[in-house]
């Protein structure tokens, strides 16, 4: 027993004494490091090669945009006819009407349904299956949104804003359901046990717990959702349609930047083209705006 134990440490005090250049595998090493080599540059190359085309893309976005920025009335005028000058004031705010009235409709119900998946369903049959409907009503093309919407509400009777702001609102409930059951899952059930000890009830440990600890996730939920439905131009194809006039009545076809720059930029008129531009680039920038400030509000705080 003595010799044994005291032969461990001698073995130990050999293996350390041993540098790690002469231990290690060279060859396995160099092999390694080499892999390590190729796919970092097989990375950087990836890389570059995104990025290159989404400068090009913004830096003519940017270029032509901003001419029409400073040479026409973008945000005092209406969309002209062909041939004369004009702006997108009617068209951006009829944007906002209708991505705000589908926010107002898709985000509460959103929150509601990713509430309940995430605190209430429990593995249940009806949490099951709206959570399958979900994933599928998340990767259903916009389009096809658009048409159900179309068939609903459009088809023998007229073009809408509420028909529009109704698609758009098909598109933003799974976006937000998703991020809001993510949040609230996210949340320590610590958290709720506690509360639970201390008698609270569950929907005083859902709104003024688990809600408050992922607050900045559901607003950054939300946030990309509107971002998301922003720039859709499908669903308004058969829904919103477009209007060159100035309106503020959403029971009537309305102008909208997303079915304004579809139009113009395939028209043959310049001024028209230049104007699509300048919308791109408003609803570029706005989108931007957008998820610049979910990721300040979803940001870790000290």
């Amino acid at each position: 027993m003595t010799t044994s134990s005291s032969s461990k440490p001698m073995t130990m005090n050999l293996t350390n004494s041993v540098p790690f250049e002469q231990r290690m595998n060279k060859s396995l090493y160099s092999r390694r490091k080499a892999f390590n080599i190729i796919g970092l540059i097989f990375a950087m190359c990836a890389m570059a090669f995104g990025l290159f085309w989404l400068g090009w893309i913004l830096f003519d976005l940017l270029r032509k945009g901003m001419e029409a920025m400073i040479t026409m009335p973008i945000f005092t005028a209406d969309t002209p006819p062909p041939g004369t000058i004009g702006g997108l004031r009617n068209a951006i705010v009829g944007s906002v009407m209708i991505a705000g009235t589908g926010l107002l409709i898709g985000a509460p119900v959103g929150l509601l349904a990713g509430i309940y998946l995430a605190e209430f369903s429990q593995g249940s049959w009806l949490g099951k299956a709206t959570r399958f409907i979900n994933d599928i009503l998340l990767s259903a093309p916009s389009i096809v949104i658009g048409l159900f919407i179309f068939s609903l509400m459009v088809s023998n009777r007229s073009f809408s804003g509420w028909a529009g702001a109704v698609a758009l609102s098909l598109i933003i409930i799974p976006v937000v359901v998703r991020s809001t059951e993510t949040m609230l899952n996210l949340v320590p059930n610590q958290l709720r046990e506690a509360s639970y000890a201390l008698g609270a009830p569950k929907w005083k440990v859902v709104t003024s717990v688990t809600m408050q600890a992922a607050k900045s996730g559901l607003i950054t939920g939300v946030l990309l959702g509107f971002a998301r439905i922003t720039g859709e131009t499908a669903p308004l194809l058969f829904t919103a349609l477009n209007n060159r006039f100035f309106s503020w009545d959403m029971s009537s076809a309305m102008a909208n930047l997303p079915m304004t720059i579809y139009q113009f930029a395939a028209a043959p008129d310049d001024t028209q083209n230049m104007l699509a531009w300048a919308g791109a680039l408003i609803v570029t920038f706005s989108v931007l705006g957008l998820n610049i400030i979910a990721r300040v509000v979803g940001r870790d705080k000290k």
